[in-house]
């Protein structure tokens, strides 16, 4: 496994100090033993502003063994990806369990969550979706963590209600994603039979969409040649093979009608230009330099266009470096979250600027 190595930005300079105090650490090695899929708390429904009903689960520390959370402390909302669900976030979830307040929901049309009218299937409308999950379940202070699709959700949420940051928001991760320049066909490659690529993937999209259940059967008929897909598209290393199994399980159970939806909005995706609210608060933005899906120039780009934020590059890993990198990325998750703390409990007139 090769190193992490962090670009330094206002988070590294701030942390080390103050946040010391304030530190919340990640438990090494939780969530090995336990199976993935296996992580969930109680079930709450939140509605979107179009009626789709949002899967969402809140895990209070007292339930885990810490202290009761207060309407004042800390809220992490975990955004998962495209064509995953909430589980993804399993060694992060384990990790954090009874120390902050943490909701996880299933992205529309994804996991337990109601399926989108095809004319919001979006990303502005993922930013909407977020909200609204934050202002439901974080009566306090949030820090939002976003992987892939996730994180262009807390970009899109910060072009439409920048007034949050600051204010709401008081940190942010955005992890193997990008504000705009994707090519889609890299994102949906591993959702797509094998063969089908450049030029012609957006007609090709649409051609299989009005097939899509000969799709799905061809999916699941075509495993051995998709696990295969899944591994060198989602992971840089090697990693156990159960890994594998449970990002591949993900994505098979996407049905192509959604995979075809959101296709739009990555081919169309520009919001580079609109990064500006995440440069308030302290950001933290991880990449995986093996990365086929968003390649490390995203996170870069990223990282130059968000004024103090931090860089960290986990060195052959691929889009999957929540998994893959668990360790790196929940380290800097603790810094990251811990700064966040300190900096919410500081009375508004002392709180550094950004």
């Amino acid at each position: 496994m090769s190193p992490a190595r962090r670009v330094t930005g206002r988070a590294d300079k701030t942390r080390k100090g103050d946040a010391v105090h304030h530190r919340i650490t990640a438990v090494v090695g939780a969530g090995e033993d336990v199976a993935f899929g296996a992580v969930h708390s109680q079930a709450l429904r939140v509605v979107a502003d179009d009626g789709v009903d949002l899967h969402v689960e809140v895990d209070h520390p007292e339930d885990f063994g810490g202290r009761p959370a207060t309407d004042e402390d800390i809220t992490v909302v975990f955004v998962h990806g495209y064509s995953l669900n909430l589980d993804c976030w399993h060694f992060q979830r384990a990790a954090y369990r009874g120390q902050v307040r943490m909701a996880f929901y299933d992205q529309r049309s994804h996991g337990r969550s109601a399926l989108s009218p095809e004319e919001n299937a979006t990303i502005d409308q993922l930013g909407k979706d977020l909200l609204r999950v934050i202002e439901h379940t974080a009566p306090g202070p949030v820090v939002v963590v976003g992987h892939s699709m996730g994180g262009m959700s807390i970009i899109s949420m910060a072009e439409q209600f920048p007034e949050v940051f600051g204010a709401k928001v008081v940190g942010a991760s955005l992890i193997a994603t990008t504000a705009g320049g994707l090519d889609p066909g890299r994102i949906l490659f591993p959702m797509l039979p094998l063969g089908l690529g450049g030029a012609f993937m957006g007609r090709a999209v649409r051609t299989l969409d009005r097939g899509h259940r000969l799709v799905d059967l061809a999916r699941a008929w075509g495993h051995n040649i998709a696990d295969a897909v899944t591994d060198r598209y989602a992971f840089g290393d090697d990693v156990p093979h159960h890994y594998v199994d449970f990002v591949f399980g993900m994505l098979n159970a996407t049905p192509f009608a959604v995979v075809a939806d959101f296709y739009p909005a990555f081919a169309t995706l520009d919001k580079f230009d609109h990064l500006a609210p995440l440069g308030t608060v302290p950001t933290a933005v991880i990449g995986g330099t093996e990365d086929r899906i968003t390649s490390i120039g995203h996170s870069r780009k990223l990282h130059a266009r968000i004024p103090g934020s931090s860089l960290l590059e986990c060195e052959g890993a691929g889009h999957m470096v929540l998994l893959e990198r668990h360790v790196d990325v929940n380290a800097e998750l603790d810094d990251l979250i811990s700064l966040a703390r300190h900096r919410a409990e500081q009375p508004t007139n002392e709180v550094p600027s950004a």
